[in-house]
This record gives C-alpha cells, structure tokens and sequence, in this order.
C-alpha cells in the first residue's frame, strides 16, 4: 500500500513537471545574440508571469485543516495545484526595459505566458554596422501552471504537526528539476478553555519549499561555428543551459469547522517568492571587425561565458494571501479543493490518506 501511494505521487509530480519545462526549452532563445546586459533585461521580463506562478503555487495545498495531527498521527496527500497567470502579465513593453543604444527596436511584446505569436523585430547595432536581428521569443498561452506537491504530515507532541515535501531529482530531455519543502502547524485553539468541545479549531502555520532545476538552450553561432573560431568548437556551445530556483514562504492564521464527513477550512496570512536564474556554458554572439572594412563578426571575443552574465533579476511578489477550501473525509480517505486568492491566484485539489 505504502509503495503503491508513493509511486502515485511521483507519477503526479513528474507530469505535471515534465508538462511545464518541456514547453519552456521549446522556447526560442535567439534574443541573447544581443548581449549579456540587453539579454538578461529580456529574459527577466519574459519569464516573471511563470516563476510568480511557480512561487504561489508552492505555497498552496500546505493543509486542508486547522486541526493538527495526534501524537503519532500521520497523513501522505498528493496535491495538484494550478497557479493563475493574470491578463497584466501576458505582455510587456520592450521601452520599459531600459535596453542598451546598441538595440533598435520597440513594441509591445507577449510574455511566457502571452500569445503564441513572435514579439517585435529588434537588431543590434554599432558603428554603423547591424551585428544581429531577432525577435523576441513567442509566448505559450499557458496562463495555468502546474506544481506538484505530494507530502507527508506527521503529529507531534504539544498540539503540533511537522509536514514535509520532497520530489527527487527527476531528468528531464537533458535538464533535470527536484523539489523540497518543510511546513509547521501549531494549534492555538487548545489554550482556550473548554475547546474540546468547540466544533472549530484554529492554527498557526508557517511552510517554505523550493523547486530547483535547468532547462537545455541551444544558441550556436549562425551558419554554424566558423573557421576563425580558435578557442572554441561545437562542443563548446553544447553544455548551455538555463538554472533556475523558486522558493515559497507561507504564514497563515489558519481555521477549521469540523463536521462529521465534512470539512470547511480557510486561511489568511502573508506570502513571499523568490526566484534566481542563472545561465551556465558558452554563449556566441557577434562583435564588430573593422578591417578590412566594418562587418558583424563570430569570433573567440564575443564568446560569453554564463558566469559573466549580469544578475538575473526575477520580480518576486510578497502580499496578504486568502483561501477558502472543502474536505471530505471517508473513513482514512480525503479529498480537498481550495481556492487562494492573492497576486497570483492558486486552484487546489488533493487526495490524501490520514490516520489521526
């Protein structure tokens, strides 16, 4: 039984996963031929919608009740949680970028989760000379983003539940992703007098989690790697890859009202994301030649190396978060379904086992 439900929750966890980052290494990346400060300046503002999806999704689905587990108590629930990209996030307009006088070109272009149609033209340009055109990357019209959470949750002492997350290392076409996180439920209703016979309780709660991984890029020089390449191969360009971290912190006063079969739960408290992206391998982009006369070139001097790209700043939300859910408890079974409202708003459901 117990193997059975963990190969349930891994099954959930690595199709909701793979869904996620196959789509987004189908993204087209040509964009970072501009330059690793214009570069990094586009990439933050395409790929903000998802990461505070991510992030908001990562803080939902912690607890269906405010009524923490019996001493030994336990629970193992697999939850699917949606978070919601809003219609202020699909677009972004490249003049708010503050790009470099090196990049010609302005619009209005669609996030990761925007339009599925390519953003406007842009070149770059010095001297006089156009060093490379592109457009910026399309969007996936996928406005509804996955996160897993299977977790366990485990009674301790003094009104008190310990819950925990984990999602191993999963390979995914050459990138790789993983999750973890860790939550604590204290009950405050059992320092009122007479509360055992109170139909409700009420709790604190505090979880953080994390999902790390890297998505495979695939930016070779264009026509090729030419012969005035001396330092670098095909090889070279062929470890590019786009490393990333998302991590959630939720605090919730939290409330229950138990019935028999049914349980109507709910929340309000703070949440907060954060979210690092790095760019790890070799990056070819063109360069200027003057002689014999000015031309755009691929050459060993305009190879960048990701550890040289500026710092991507991903634009992480904090604020109130409010959630309201069912349970449905069938002798051990439950099943849930919430709704959180907050900057990113988070669909719930889950189905779980629970052994008071």
């Amino acid at each position: 039984m117990k193997n059975l439900i963990i190969k349930r929750i891994q099954l959930v966890a690595l199709v909701c996963i793979i869904t996620t980052s196959v789509s987004f290494s189908q993204i087209d990346f040509n964009f970072i031929r501009s330059g690793s400060v214009d570069a990094v300046k586009i990439i933050e503002a395409y790929v903000t919608p998802w990461a505070n999806a991510f992030g908001a999704g990562l803080n939902g689905s912690w607890y269906n009740t405010a009524k923490p587990h019996k001493w030994t108590g336990f629970d193992i629930t697999i939850n699917a949680n949606v978070g919601f990209v809003p219609s202020s996030a699909e677009t972004f307009d490249i003049a708010s970028l503050d790009l470099s006088p090196l990049i010609v070109g302005t619009g209005i272009a669609p996030t990761i989760a925007g339009p599925d149609e390519y953003g406007p033209s842009l070149s770059a340009e010095t001297g006089g000379v156009t060093l490379a055109t592109f457009r910026t990357p399309p969007g996936t019209e996928w406005k509804m983003v996955p996160v897993p959470a299977a977790q366990i949750g485990i009674g301790l002492p003094l009104g008190t539940e310990l819950k925990g997350r984990f999602v191993p290392r999963i390979n995914i076409k050459g990138g790789d992703v993983s999750l973890w996180g860790i939550g604590i439920m204290h009950s405050i209703i059992q320092y009122i007098p007479g509360n055992e016979v109170l139909p409700f309780d009420i709790s604190l709660f505090a979880g953080y989690t994390k999902i790390s991984g890297n998505v495979p890029l695939e930016l070779e020089p264009e026509g090729g790697v030419p012969a005035n390449y001396t330092l670098y191969t095909y090889e070279s360009f062929e470890n590019q890859k786009l490393k990333g971290s998302v991590e959630a912190l939720n605090t919730s006063l939290i409330a229950s009202l138990n019935l028999p079969v049914i349980t109507f739960y709910g929340g309000l408290g703070y949440s907060k994301t954060r979210t690092n992206v790095t760019l790890n391998g070799y990056f070819p982009t063109p360069v200027l030649v003057v002689t014999p006369s000015p031309h755009a070139e691929y050459n060993d001097t305009g190879v960048i190396d990701g550890e040289d790209f500026p710092a991507i700043n991903i634009e992480s939300f904090s604020g109130l978060r409010a959630n309201f859910g069912i349970r449905i408890k069938l002798a051990v079974v439950t099943l849930h379904i919430d709704y959180t409202r907050s900057q990113y708003n988070v669909l719930t459901a889950g189905l779980g086992f629970s052994f008071r």
